[in-house]
């Protein structure tokens, strides 16, 4: 067994062993190494063509390549670009760095990217593609994961590469490729279900808003009291009138049921401070848009008030408090909203991008509330409810006032709330199960190719040529078409100074 150390992150705590005939070299010894380049756009001529140009955005996560430019002939001999042949490896080396592709066609490509080429009678490219797949991900990080900029040619042709005989790298390519096959199967059915999961949610929602999830608890509970005494209490408690909604939604409520506008299930409204907050000073924390967070409060990056600034005490947050974004680029974000369930430790305000509705004094409301604001009946509602200005979309509180949701008896709501987290607890169970099972996959086409470039996913065959007498024929055809290619650029160089001669 060939015993290296091998410079990267996994064989940092020992040796990695070889099968006999393997070879550890760089990718230097492999593989020639061209540049990218952009014609200027200034010219037309050099746009348009017939050849491929590529950069980073055209190569997405699975290897392929979506070239959407073309370039000329022309485009190319003035820039600093290169036509590379088919089966050439391109690796972004900076913007997108880490990503990586198999050419199926000649193309040029830009200075985001390096071309790996070599003769693939010598090497098959499948292999150079999966081995440097994996190995290029180590560029992403330097120094315990801090995060790096860019490659250097040099750093890519001083990358390890472990090569074995050529008709080892096919059979390693054949049974990755079957392998990955099984473990694509398994992740595409993991996704699908995993897609399904928010249907799932909306499902509960639906059912529980038009009282389906309670039909046979409101055929034992027949003497409970209706929802419309309980509106008669918020007109006399909070001296409201006309607490019946007249903006009546498109489907029926079970008989106890009844509809009310969010304007009468409140005490209070508001906009926020307009007053400027920065994380690094001293003064009172001030609630923004990130802090809206998946329907809750979230209190991870935090931006406080000046500690100078005396705040209006009106806009301090309290237990019951609803938050709701009205102002953003992003139709998804109008409207999210989360509720204020237990009060701060110290005065914690709002800014002025939210609007607060401060909810009439029943929990079990706000639980209701909460839980089916982020339901499609209601989403829909909003986003009809937004305007959008320069590219801005808005809400405020007149629209806002006169969104109406279905109101069960309080006894019913206690159900339906319990009955609504415990179906959601099952399926969060259920989309857990699902993540860590596709994590597991990841970690498992990890060790697929760990294995393979450890010469321990398929046996080898002694009757193989050794890769030390392979990388010699590598490095022998390697020197042949560098000095080839030297000296066609020096004929190119002859020519084009024997024309510039007779234009003089």
């Amino acid at each position: 067994m060939n015993t290296i150390l091998e410079n990267t992150e996994e064989s940092q705590s020992g040796l990695c062993e070889l099968p006999d005939g393997w070879i550890i070299t760089q990718v230097n010894n492999i593989y020639s190494i061209k540049g990218g380049g952009t014609p200027s756009t200034k010219n037309d001529e050099y746009w348009d063509g017939d050849i491929p140009w590529i950069t980073s955005a055209d190569i997405d996560e699975s290897h392929v390549i979506v070239p959407r430019k073309t370039v000329s002939i022309l485009g190319i001999q003035n820039s600093a670009t290169n036509l590379v042949p088919k089966n050439s490896i391109i690796v972004v080396t900076r913007v997108g760095l880490g990503k990586i592709a198999l050419t199926e066609n000649e193309l040029c490509f830009s200075q985001d990217c390096h071309a790996l080429i070599c003769n693939q009678n010598l090497i098959y490219p499948k292999y150079g593609l999966y081995y440097l797949a994996q190995k290029v991900q180590l560029f992403k990080y330097h120094n315990r994961g801090t995060t790096i900029s860019g490659v250097t040619t040099k750093q890519l042709k001083e990358l390890p590469f472990f090569l074995p005989p050529l008709p080892e790298q096919h059979r390693i390519v054949e049974k990755i490729e079957e392998e990955f096959t099984r473990l694509d199967a398994g992740v595409s059915a993991l996704k699908k279900a995993k897609a399904l999961i928010p249907k799932y949610r909306q499902s509960v929602l639906k059912a529980a808003m038009c009282g389906d999830l309670t039909e046979e608890w409101r055929a034992e509970h027949p003497d409970v009291e209706s929802a419309d005494a309980l509106v008669e209490r918020i007109e006399t408690q909070y001296q409201k009138t006309n607490v019946h909604t007249n903006n009546l939604p498109d489907y029926s409520l079970p008989e106890s049921w009844t509809w009310i506008d969010l304007a009468n299930l409140a005490w209070d409204s508001g906009y926020g401070t307009s007053i400027k907050c920065d994380s690094s000073w001293e003064g009172h924390p001030i609630l923004r848009i990130p802090n809206i967070s998946n329907n809750k409060i979230s209190l991870d990056k935090l931006k406080y008030a000046p500690a100078s600034e005396d705040l209006d005490e009106s806009k301090k947050l309290e237990k019951g408090d609803l938050l709701i974004i009205r102002t953003n680029g992003s139709k998804d974000l109008i409207g999210r909203s989360a509720i204020v369930m237990s009060n701060f430790d110290s005065p914690h305000y709002f800014a002025s991008y939210l609007i607060r509705y401060r909810l009439i004094e029943r929990e079990i409301i706000w639980h209701w509330l909460g839980l089916i604001w982020n339901s499609n009946y209601i989403r829909n509602k909003i986003e009809k409810m937004a305007a959008t200005t320069a590219g801005q979309y808005n809400i405020n509180l007149k629209k806002l006032n006169s969104l109406s949701f279905p109101i069960p008896p309080l006894p019913e709501q206690h159900e339906i709330v319990c009955e609504i987290e415990r179906r959601f607890s099952v399926i969060d169970e259920m989309e857990k199960a699902v993540d860590d099972s596709l994590v597991k996959a990841e970690r498992l086409r990890q060790s697929i190719l760990k294995k393979a470039f450890e010469g321990r996913l398929v046996p080898q065959n002694p009757d193989d040529e050794p890769a030390s007498v392979l990388l010699e024929r590598i490095k022998a055809e390697k020197e042949q078409r560098a000095a080839e290619e030297k000296s066609w650029k020096r004929d190119l160089k002859k020519q084009k100074t024997k024309k510039k001669a007779k234009t003089k």
